[in-house]
């Protein structure tokens, strides 16, 4: 028997062999398939996290998008912002520094989820210490990256928490900073559409006081009949800028009062 007769016996005989492993990989597939969608179905949340550690974007699987909730410390105010209500991002602030999550409408953060408790866990804030996660003995249990929370534990920034099936991460603001005014040259670069009247209103602004002094110098022998600075008992060159300001706008009304448009 030639080579190539052999070749295409070995292949003939090693057909149904080939057909049966591939089937049996279909329906492996299948099966592995079957048991995500129901994972999913049934412990969303912990399919999210092996999501996670594959380093894979599963808003790019599940078309949601990340949920988060951020503690903001500024001066003596603390509030939290999330988007765990509803999908939309809201600040909620409370008296006594708790916020309480759970499946029932009267919990600060209210979420709608079977996994949840009426009453899950509560976030707490304690005056010079920080954010904490506390745990009310819920039915599936409180994490912070991964680990069970059975006691009151800090939250620092960027852990990821788990109640019941419900995953967001966490934030913290520490301080709030007032930052510089942006020149008006930047301005017209950053919103080259808007800032032609801005600009216009601001560069106006700024020239508007030293021109103050000069309408006021101006006027003056048009209020001296008036008997607008008589009756102040002042002579006008004692006056401050401010109050120049003032007499100019008092005259100026008065004078569009007698000669309406």
């Amino acid at each position: 028997m030639t080579e190539i007769s052999k070749l295409s016996v070995f292949k003939a005989r090693n057909l149904p062999i080939t057909a049966e492993l591939q089937n049996k990989e279909l329906e492996r597939q299948l099966g592995l398939f079957q048991l995500f969608r129901k994972l999913y179905e049934h412990h969303s949340g912990l399919l999210d996290e092996i999501l996670q550690l594959e380093n894979l974007d599963q808003r790019s699987f599940t078309g949601l998008k990340p949920h988060y909730v951020q503690g903001v410390v500024d001066a003596s105010v603390v509030y939290v912002i999330t988007n765990l209500n509803e999908n939309k991002t809201q600040s909620f602030q409370q008296a006594q520094g708790i916020w309480t999550i759970g499946r029932d409408a009267n919990n600060g953060i209210s979420i709608m989820d079977k996994y949840l408790s009426d009453r899950h866990a509560a976030i707490q804030y304690i005056d010079g210490q920080g954010f904490y996660l506390i745990d009310f003995s819920s039915a599936n249990g409180s994490f912070v990256n991964g680990k069970p929370v059975h006691q009151p534990t800090q939250l620092r920034d960027g852990d990821r928490i788990r109640l019941g099936s419900v995953n967001f991460d966490f934030f913290v603001n520490h301080a709030c900073r007032n930052l510089p005014t942006v020149a008006i040259e930047l301005l017209m670069q950053l919103v080259p559409k808007i800032e032609a009247n801005s600009v216009k209103k601001l560069d106006s602004a700024n020239k508007r006081q030293k021109q103050v002094t000069k309408n006021f110098d101006n006027s003056v022998e048009a209020t001296q009949g008036s008997g607008l600075i008589k009756s102040l008992g002042h002579q006008h060159d004692s006056f401050s800028t401010e109050e120049k300001s003032e007499i100019l706008d008092r005259f100026l009304n008065r004078q569009s009062s007698y000669h309406p448009s």
